[in-house]
């Protein structure tokens, strides 16, 4: 298989907040390694058959849950542990593994920030592709600066999955995806914003890249946890205007 490139990130704190919930915390992390680029076509083929037609852009058009098949599958390639169990949508996330993974929110910020505390880590045009550049589709990955943590195409290019859920109280199994795509204008290319989409969910300008590292911990790590989402799934009394209630 095609090596997928690895950059280590050490510990540190990260600030996120929830827009919705009016909600605003810090995240301690442990080191942990990220890939340097977005999967790619070429990889996803190797690994999970798909039509390789533009071998280093990234690989788009994945589901959530693609994505967590093709981490395990990078995991058993390699000889480590997987990473996930799964029963259908039903995911359990090991947190102890050393396996490849989707990387949390709270890590794939704080690695696509590289110690910025601005939207943006570089120039948007030199980091970054967006609508501003007039493609049509999801580029080359490598094609612009990476940021100091020497990622590529954090911000730009395409989305990426994140390991946690969105919003449970309003999106139920809703997944994150953060930085931004080809597509997008500056507003929405920006290191603290937040979209997500269902589990089986697939898009153009939707991609993903892994993290490895594994912690001494059950059900929690790295700013996520189970207990946490069950918590926030939790709305009491009638429903804020303009919500369906979930499924």
């Amino acid at each position: 298989m095609t090596d997928i490139e690895m950059a280590s990130i050490d510990g540190g704190t990260v600030g996120l907040h929830d827009a919705r919930r009016k909600v605003r915390w810090s995240v301690e992390l442990e080191p942990f390694e990220i890939g340097v680029y977005p999967v790619t076509q070429e990889q996803l083929a190797e690994l999970l058959g798909e039509t390789s037609t533009h071998p280093r852009r990234p690989a788009t058009d994945v589901s959530w849950l693609r994505a967590i098949r093709f981490c395990n599958a990078a995991s058993e390639w390699e000889g480590l542990e997987p990473a996930y169990t799964y029963d259908g949508e039903d995911v359990t996330w090991h947190v102890d593994a050393d396996g490849f993974r989707l990387p949390t929110e709270a890590e794939w910020e704080f690695a696509c920030r590289a110690g910025s505390t601005r939207p943006h880590y570089g120039p948007l045009d030199e980091v970054a592709w967006t609508s501003a550049d007039g493609v049509t589709t999801p580029q080359d990955v490598g094609g612009k600066y990476p940021n100091l943590n020497g990622l590529f195409d954090t911000l730009g290019n395409v989305w990426e999955w994140c390991w946690d859920l969105l919003d449970p109280a309003r999106y139920d199994a809703y997944r994150v995806f953060r930085g931004g795509g080809f597509a997008d204008d500056a507003w929405s290319v920006r290191a603290s914003v937040r979209r997500g989409g269902a589990p089986r969910m697939h898009h153009d300008d939707v991609g993903f890249r892994v993290a490895r590292g594994g912690f001494e911990t059950t059900d929690a790590a790295q700013g996520w946890s189970a207990a946490a989402d069950e918590e926030r799934a939790v709305i009491e009394g009638p429903l804020p205007s303009g919500w369906t209630p979930r499924g």
